[in-house]
C-alpha cells in the first residue's frame, strides 16, 4: 500500500489539494483533517486533484463527501479533477458523478 501524500497549492479560485496514494480506511483521516482546517469562503472552489490516486475505498468516498459538505457549509464548491477510471466507475455506479463536479486532468470544465 502507498501512504497518502497531499500537497497544497493556493490559487485565485481557492485551494488545490493534490492527492497521491491510497485513500482508504487507514489514510482518509489525513485528508479529512486537512480539508476541515481549510478556510474556505463563499464562491471559492476546493479542487481535489486525484491524478495520483491509486486506490479509493468506501472510506475514501465518504471523505470526498465530507469535503463536499465542508465546502458547501462555507458557500464553496468541491471539484474533483483527473479522477482515475477505477474511482470514476465507483462514483458513477453510486450516482456521485451527478453530485460532484468532475473535470479532466487539465481542470477545464
Amino acid at each position: 500500500m502507498s501512504p497518502l501524500q497531499i500537497t497544497h497549492d493556493a490559487t485565485t479560485t481557492g485551494p488545490v489539494l493534490h492527492v497521491d496514494g491510497e485513500l482508504d480506511y487507514e489514510y482518509s483521516p489525513a485528508l479529512r483533517a486537512l480539508v476541515e482546517r481549510l478556510g474556505l469562503g463563499p464562491g471559492e472552489e476546493l479542487l481535489l486533484d486525484l491524478t495520483g490516486l491509486q486506490f479509493c475505498d468506501s472510506t475514501g468516498i465518504s471523505t470526498l463527501l465530507a469535503a463536499r459538505q465542508h465546502a458547501q457549509a462555507a458557500g464553496a464548491e468541491v471539484v474533483l479533477a483527473a479522477v482515475p477510471p477505477h474511482t470514476l466507475r465507483i462514483l458513477t455506479l453510486v450516482g456521485l458523478d451527478r453530485v460532484f463536479t468532475i473535470r479532466p486532468a487539465d481542470g477545464t470544465a
